[in-house]
C-alpha cells in the first residue's frame, strides 16, 4: 500500500522503503552510526506506512547480518571486485538488491528495478545503473547455487572478531556463534505473572527460565498485554542476572547503568526498593515511561555511576557498558561499527564501575556484575581482577536450579556464560539467546 505522500508524488511503490533502508545502511557502514539510534531518529522511516516500515527494517537487518556473504557473492559477478569507491550508493544498491533476491520474498524483477532506481537517483551512482542491472540478473541466475556452496559463518563475522571467539571458545563453537548470529531472533518477553497464560494468548512458548518467547508480526505496542503493562521486551539471557539475588522484598537495591530499564523493572517487581542510576537523562526518560506503563516504581537518578554514592545497599546490579558482541543477533550493526581497540577504553571503564559498585554493597550484601559481551576481558577476567583487588568480596556460585535447570549456561566456577548458539530449537526462529556473562559476588566485611 502506498502512503498518501507517495501517491501524490506518483512514486514507484516500495521505492521510499528502499531509499530509507539505503540511507540507514550507509549510516552504519560509512559513518559508524549505531543502528538503533538511526531507527529511532530517521524521519523517513517514521513517515512510511506500517508495511513499508517493516520491509525497510527487515531489509536493513538482512544486509547487515549477511554483509560478508553478500560482498563475497557480488565480488564473483564483478570484474574488478566491486563498484568504484567514488560511487558508494552503487555498492549499497547492489547489496539491497542481492539481499532481496536471495533472502526476502520480493519478486526478482522488483528487486532489480528498485535497486537500479536507487542508483539512478544518485549523481555518482547513476553511471553504474547498467552494471547494477547486469550483476543483479546474474545473482538471480547463479546466486542461489553459489550461496549453497559456501558457509556464511566464514564471511559474516569480521576476521578479528572470529579469531577472538576461536581463541576463547574453540573453532567449532565460534562458527556456531556466527551461524546463530545470522538468524533473526524471536521476541522475548518478561511477564509479570502467569507466563503460561501469556504464552498461549500471544501464540508463544515458555522457556525453562520463565521467559515467554514469541514470533510476532507488527508493532510490539499493539500486542495484547503491552498497553496494560503485563510484560516488557527483554532477551532471555538478559533476564537472568536480576533473578539471582534471591528474596528482595523490602531490600534496598541499585541498578547501575540502568536504562532502558528491563532489570530495574525486574527488581521492582521482586519487591525491592530500587534506585536506577544512568548518566543519560534522555535514556532515563524512557526508563520512567517504561515503569509507568508496567505500573512499577523506582527512584531514578541521572549520574555517572563511577562517582555516584549512597548508603550501603543490600543489592547492586551492574550491567556495564561493553562491546555488546553477545547481542549481534538483535543488533547486526555491531560487527561493523566495533573495533578490537574499543576494548581498551571499555575494560578501563568497567574496572572503575566495578570498584564503585563494590563499595556500595553493605556487608552480607550481593553484587551482580554482567555484560552482554562474549569477550573474556569484559567478563570473567574483570571479575578475577576484582577479586584480586578486593579481599572483602567472594564469588557465590550460581546453581542450575536458579536458571531454569540450564546447567550448560554455567561456568565451572559457577558464573553465568550464555552463548547465542545455545538453547537450540527445531524451529530456528525459536532458538538461541544473547551472549551474556554474569557473576554473583558477596561482600564479607
Amino acid at each position: 500500500m502506498k502512503s498518501a505522500r507517495n501517491k501524490s508524488r506518483g512514486e514507484v511503490p516500495g521505492l521510499a522503503a528502499r531509499r530509507v533502508a539505503v540511507e540507514i545502511i550507509e549510516g552504519v557502514l560509512r559513518r559508524g552510526r549505531p543502528l538503533d539510534e538511526q531507527l529511532e531518529s530517521h524521519p523517513g522511516l517514521a513517515a512510511l506506512a506500517d508495511r513499508d516500515r517493516a520491509l525497510a527494517r527487515r531489509l536493513i537487518a538482512t544486509v547487515l547480518r549477511r554483509l560478508g556473504t553478500l560482498r563475497h557473492l557480488l565480488s564473483l559477478f564483478l570484474d574488478r571486485g566491486g563498484p568504484p569507491a567514488k560511487a558508494p550508493r552503487a555498492d549499497t544498491a547492489l547489496l539491497i538488491g542481492a539481499a532481496q533476491i536471495l533472502w526476502l520474498e520480493v519478486p526478482d524483477h522488483a528487486s532489480v528495478d528498485l535497486a537500479v532506481r536507487i542508483a539512478q537517483a544518485d549523481n555518482h551512482a547513476r553511471h553504474f545503473a547498467g552494471l547494477i542491472n547486469a550483476v543483479l540478473r546474474r545473482v538471480i541466475k547463479e546466486g542461489p547455487q553459489r550461496l549453497s556452496e559456501i558457509d556464511s559463518a566464514d564471511f559474516d563475522t569480521p576476521a578479528w572478531l572470529m579469531q577472538r571467539w576461536m581463541h576463547a571458545y574453540g573453532a567449532e563453537t565460534a562458527r556456531a556463534i556466527a551461524r546463530a548470529n545470522g538468524q533473526e531472533p524471536a521476541l522475548d518477553l518478561t511477564v509479570k505473572s502467569d507466563a503460561a497464560a501469556w504464552a498461549e494468548r500471544l501464540g508463544g512458548t515458555v522457556l525453562p527460565t520463565g521467559t515467554v518467547r514469541v514470533v510476532t508480526q507488527g508493532r510490539i505496542s499493539l500486542q495484547p498485554g503491552f498497553a496494560e503493562g503485563e510484560w516488557w521486551v527483554q532477551d532471555a539471557a538478559a533476564a537472568l542476572p536480576a533473578r539471582l539475588f534471591g528474596d528482595l522484598r523490602g531490600r534496598r537495591a541499585a541498578d547501575l547503568c540502568a536504562a532502558p530499564g528491563g532489570k530495574t523493572m525486574q527488581l521492582a517487581h521482586a519487591g525491592a526498593l530500587v534506585t536506577a542510576v544512568d548518566r543519560s537523562e534522555a535514556r532515563l526518560v524512557r526508563l520512567r515511561e517504561n515503569l509507568t506503563r508496567v505500573g512499577l516504581q523506582a527512584e531514578t537518578i541521572a549520574a555517572d555511576a563511577t562517582e555516584w554514592n549512597a548508603e550501603p545497599l543490600d543489592a547492586v546490579l551492574l550491567d556495564a557498558p561493553c562491546s555488546s558482541t553477545g547481542t549481534i543477533r538483535r543488533h547486526p550493526d555491531i560487527p561493523w561499527i566495533k573495533r578490537a581497540d574499543d576494548l581498551t577504553a571499555l575494560t578501563s571503564l568497567q574496572q572503575r564501575l566495578l570498584d564503585r559498585a563494590a563499595a556500595l554493597v553493605k556487608p552480607g550484601g550481593t553484587l551482580i556484575y554482567c555484560v552482554c559481551s562474549l569477550e573474556p576481558e569484559e567478563g570473567i577476567d574483570q571479575v578475577a581482577a576484582l577479586l584480586q583487588r578486593k579481599s572483602s568480596l567472594r564469588r557465590r556460585a550460581m546453581t542450575a536450579a536458579e536458571i531454569g535447570g540450564l546447567s550448560e549456561l554455567l561456568t565451572p566456577a559457577g558464573d553465568l556464560r550464555s552463548l547465542p548458539c545455545q538453547l537450540p530449537n527445531t524451529d530456528s526462529r525459536l532458538s538461541g539467546l544473547d551472549g551474556f556473562y554474569a557473576a554473583r559476588l558477596e561482600r564479607l566485611s
